[in-house]
């Protein structure tokens, strides 16, 4: 099983920088024992203009069948013939071995660490990649065949150009057709060499489609530090993680989960933590056990009013944008005339405990065919939200960065445009009446920032007037007479076509809904 890693350089920029990088000197053949075999470095040449550094890795497949490896299916079952335990690929072609041999020779290369030169590892560099035997099997699906065009989808989309040649059965007899083998080549225009391996390491695996180890729930963590910064946005994400994590599909729908919530981070320049953050952090038993309160909490006032506006306007199927852990989804299928409800959320966390919560797998087939989870961000344009009478955005606006908040206007106002909707937001003027919250702070950590009456109402008449609506403001809670109530309503309902045609920060589509999931996190409904 072999590998060669080759740079370009000269005087000023020696191409023997690579020896720094992954930390083995070029003068010098160094081994490595593996759990599976003996791994060898070595330069076949090294020079200022070019310099290659080759992996060797000779597997030893009696140690493999001993160790429970030997069918190459990455489970201990049966091989399909008695001697396919020993005749088989796995000391010939790039595989999982390989991979996992990557990972143990190159560590710290592979992390961007390098003491002696640490200005190298941020440094891109010219690099080719040659693997002269690779397993590119099936990838199933429409358009799922292996051989290159499963090579180039899976290199392209990362920058890589691509040589990938089918390596056919017998040289001798043409007529035999191709083998599942390809000869590839990776060319770069520059790229870190870190990067570089961290795909190598992920990719591999997922061409060959099965792995020689039992894969395990820490296998999700690997697969999303070695993608990190590249895999939430490859068009192939789904493909690779599927068949990285052996078809596990607990596992793989874990790691889809974090994936999304990773790009839609970043697609907003936050943090996860950020926008992760509609769960509760508390147990469900330490929820259930709370006293009941002796008078309506200020969240149960809102979904009242909420409701009370909804059902003026005589709405039957209702989105919940950013709905959190439920609360409200719970109140709309306790009345009958909302036949349909979309919950969505950015958080995998909170649609998991919205569906926990709500029951929906002990729910009675008809009553839950009323409730849909998905998975989105609501500063993106969504087809899913299309054709609902109403929707409802409860305590979220006041999460987004206000550069944001045009995005989001358009998102459901513009490009949804359901018959009305309601928003709620605190009212900052009733934030002096608590006597727990400090002078000038909000109420939430994640509150980006919260309105006074008129600024809240300058906002709606903006909107309604932006894309055709009319609004109608209402207290929630306790009005008092010098600042108002705590929560402050906006009741929006179209009248005519928009009068401005504002468009989203990053005009994207969200994916197609994910039954498993749900856009903003807001505060408890």
């Amino acid at each position: 099983m072999f590998m060669s890693i080759s740079t370009t350089g000269s005087a000023e920029d020696p191409a023997t920088d690579l020896g720094f990088l992954l930390h083995k000197h070029p003068d010098k053949v160094q081994r490595f024992t593996t759990s599976h075999g003996e791994a060898h470095v070595f330069y076949p040449e090294a020079g200022d203009e070019v310099c290659t550094a080759a992996l060797l890795l000779d597997v030893d497949p009696i140690a493999l069948v001993r160790k429970g490896r030997g069918d190459g299916r990455g489970r201990g079952g049966s091989p399909d013939f008695a001697l396919a335990q020993y005749v088989n690929d796995r000391p010939y072609a790039a595989s999982s071995l390989l991979a996992v041999a990557l990972r143990t020779v190159f560590r710290s290369a592979m992390k961007g660490d390098c003491p002696a030169r640490p200005e190298l590892p941020g440094r891109a560099r010219p690099l080719r990649i040659e693997l002269p035997a690779v397993p590119a099997n099936g990838a199933g699906g429409v358009g799922g065949g292996g051989g290159p065009a499963l090579v180039v989808r899976l290199f392209e989309p990362l920058g890589w150009r691509v040589e990938a040649t089918a390596v056919p059965l017998d040289e001798s007899f043409p007529e035999w057709g191709e083998s599942r083998y390809v000869r590839i080549a990776l060319s770069s225009g520059t790229v870190r060499l870190a990067d570089a391996l961290q795909q190598l390491y992920v990719l591999l695996p997922v061409l060959d489609g099965v792995k020689h180890y039992w894969v395990a729930p820490d296998e999700v963590d690997k697969l999303l530090a070695a993608g990190q910064g590249w895999l939430a946005a490859h068009p192939e994400r789904a493909l690779i993680t599927r068949r990285y994590l052996a078809r596990r599909w607990s596992l793989t729908r874990a790691a889809m989960e974090r994936l999304e919530l990773a790009r839609l981070a970043e697609a907003d320049d936050r943090e996860v933590e950020e926008i992760d953050n509609a769960v509760d952090d508390r147990s469900e038993e330490e929820v259930r056990d709370e006293p009941e309160p002796r008078q309506p909490s200020l969240a149960e006032q809102r979904r009242t009013a909420i409701l009370a506006a909804l059902r003026e306007t005589g709405a039957a199927r209702v989105a919940d944008l950013g709905c959190g852990q439920g609360e409200l989804i719970g109140e709309l299928l306790k009345d009958a005339r909302f036949t349909g409800i979309l919950g969505v959320d950015v958080s995998a966390r909170a649609l998991r405990s919205a569906g926990r919560r709500l029951g929906l797998e002990r729910m009675p087939e008809r009553q839950a065919a009323r409730v849909t989870l998905a998975q989105g961000a609501l500063t993106y344009t969504d087809a899913r939200l299309k054709g609902f009478d109403a929707a409802v955005l409860c305590e979220v606006i006041e999460h987004l960065d206000l550069p944001r908040l045009p995005a989001l206007e358009y998102a459901v106002f513009g490009a949804a445009r359901p018959r009305a909707v309601v928003v709620t937001t605190p009212n900052a003027e009733y934030n002096v009446r608590w006597e727990s919250l400090p002078a000038g702070a909000v109420r939430h950590a994640d509150h980006r920032f919260e309105w006074s009456r008129a600024e809240f109402r300058a906002w709606a008449g903006k909107v309604a007037a932006a894309y055709g609506y009319t609004v109608e403001l209402r207290p929630v809670g306790p009005e008092d007479e010098e600042v108002g109530a705590p929560t402050q309503l906006a009741l929006f309902t179209a009248t005519t076509a928009p009068t401005a045609t504002a468009t989203p920060t990053t005009p994207t589509t969200t994916p197609a809904p994910d039954p498993t999931a749900t856009p903003e996190g807001g505060e408890p409904r």
